[in-house]
């Protein structure tokens, strides 16, 4: 039996490295010839880590983990000006022990002996921040994929961008009305409509590095031989027929790609889980709403009692999962250091709402969405995020925050798939949602006949039947395979 080796690259950030690892269990289970080696930068500790351990434990003769050296990361001034820029000088600084690393696999493989039954390393599959490692996989005679953990829709940006750039370098400007600098609209591949500025993702008009970085990266998305998506045809057909072209590297999309299971955390534990488990047990029928922001997403003082005004006004049950903001300054320049919730929250609210909400830290974001009692999800509009609550069935009331969320709560919207609070929100930026707003995406979402409900409900057996046996995305990683067969 003809065995084949595949090395992979992730971005060392939880929510890049989760899915890269189940997209490669997804490739074990398919084909039992291939293995992989994920090669592993060192910046987070922790969750992601620790995740990556699991996953090598459970098929230690087919998953490989090769643990990078560290390198020097980039100055933190540079990420509070852009975290996309950070993220990709960060990268750039691995780019030498990738190279190597793979230089390595693949010289022990080539001076094996082919009567031994060897493995032949026949690709590179790197994340998208990684994409000009694509220049490594050309070096040194290796058909390269993208990994792209977003949507295809974020992939026709990518090209958008590119197209642009080589007719106009500068940033976009941001809508401002006031100034008489209106909002504009772009004809991005895959969307069915033109696309508004202000919910295109906040690094297009960063002139500190956040534009120069993604440009730079999607330039190397016409070098690569395909595009891996964690999206699914039914979904996304509008784009996925669009890049069916021919005239762009070939995609495949493969999704939904998500992690089922509860992920270890350390300010997660058994006690915590199951205490929150046991409140969503006592709940009647889809009358919980959930309220997450992202491993990144927290709100100050001012928000948070809004978010409380609105969920008690809108009489619904809810589970709130509460990130404590980073200490901060407040006008006399004093430090802010808030240790719970309570401290933040409308006075005697904690005793009003009393069993019919409940306020944790960190929750087991998949077996909440999965449990009956859940009936709406208020959502950061992360991919992953949305991919979770549609494999479950529960629709999103969009409060993007960061990264390209808002450019994923527009795509929602677009598909009818989510109701609309916000679509062009920004973290940081001192703007609040009213509690107004907050009790009438809640009341939307939540009503019996909403036809957003129904829409996902749909959706989620999509999702399910697209990763079965004969299944759109079932078929499309075997297509994948069979491409990456064919390199031998």
């Amino acid at each position: 039996m003809k065995r084949v080796e595949l090395i992979l690259v992730p971005t060392p950030g939880v929510g890049h490295l989760v899915t890269t690892g189940e997209f490669a269990k997804h490739l074990l289970r398919f084909d039992d010839r291939i293995s992989v080696t994920i090669l592993l930068m060192k910046w987070f500790r922790g969750l992601p880590y620790a995740y990556a351990e699991s996953l090598a434990a459970c098929q230690p003769d087919r998953i490989r983990l090769i643990h990078l050296p560290q390198v020097d990361p980039p100055s933190q001034d540079l990420y509070k000006l852009s975290p996309e820029a950070f993220i990709y000088e960060f990268i750039q600084n691995y780019f030498a022990p990738v190279r190597n690393a793979v230089r390595d696999i693949v010289s022990t493989r080539s001076t094996s002996d082919p009567d031994s039954g060897s493995v032949r390393v026949v690709a590179l599959v790197i994340d998208f921040f990684c994409s000009p490692m694509v220049d490594i996989a050309t070096e040194l005679g290796l058909p390269s994929y993208i990994y792209l953990t977003s949507n295809a829709a974020f992939f026709g940006l990518m090209l958008y961008l590119s197209t642009r750039h080589s007719q106009n370098s500068s940033v976009f400007e941001y809508p401002k009305p006031e100034t008489g600098n209106m909002d504009l609209e772009h004809l991005i591949p895959g969307f069915v409509n033109p696309v508004p500025s202000r919910v295109l993702p906040s690094f297009v008009f960063n002139e500190n590095g956040g534009y120069t970085a993604l440009v730079k990266i999607a330039k190397k998305f016409r070098l690569a031989n395909g595009i891996i998506v964690n999206t699914f045809e039914e979904l996304e057909t509008n784009a996925v027929n669009c890049f069916y072209n021919g005239q762009n590297p070939p995609i495949y999309p493969v999704g939904p790609v998500v992690h089922l299971d509860s992920l270890p955390h350390p300010e997660l534990d058994q006690v915590q889980r199951d205490r929150i488990m046991e409140w969503l047990d006592n709940q009647p029928e889809s009358s919980v709403v959930y309220l997450c922001f992202g491993s990144k997403g927290s709100h100050g003082p001012r928000q948070a009692k809004e978010i409380a005004l609105g969920l008690e006004k809108s009489g619904h049950r809810f589970l709130w999962s509460f990130h404590m903001p980073p200490p901060r300054h407040d006008a006399t320049g004093r430090t802010v250091h808030y240790k719970n919730p309570e401290e933040m929250l409308p006075q005697g609210f904690m005793e009003r709402i009393q069993e019919k909400g409940m306020i944790c830290g960190w929750a087991p974001q998949v077996e909440v969405l999965r449990h009956k009692a859940v009936g709406g999800f208020v959502s950061h509009c992360g991919w992953n995020s949305i991919l979770e609550s549609l494999w479950c069935g529960v629709p999103i009331v969009t409060w993007p925050m960061h990264a390209e969320q808002q450019l994923n709560a527009y795509l929602m919207k677009e598909m009818g798939l989510a109701v609309v609070m916000k679509l062009d929100f920004r973290g940081g930026t001192g703007e609040t949602v009213t509690a107004e707003e907050i009790e009438e995406g809640l009341r939307t979402v939540m009503d019996a006949g909403c036809e957003v409900r129904k829409k996902v409900k749909e959706m989620a057996g999509m999702a399910r039947k697209a990763v079965k046996d004969g299944g759109s995305s079932f078929n499309s990683i075997g297509r994948f395979i069979g491409d990456i067969m064919g390199n031998t």
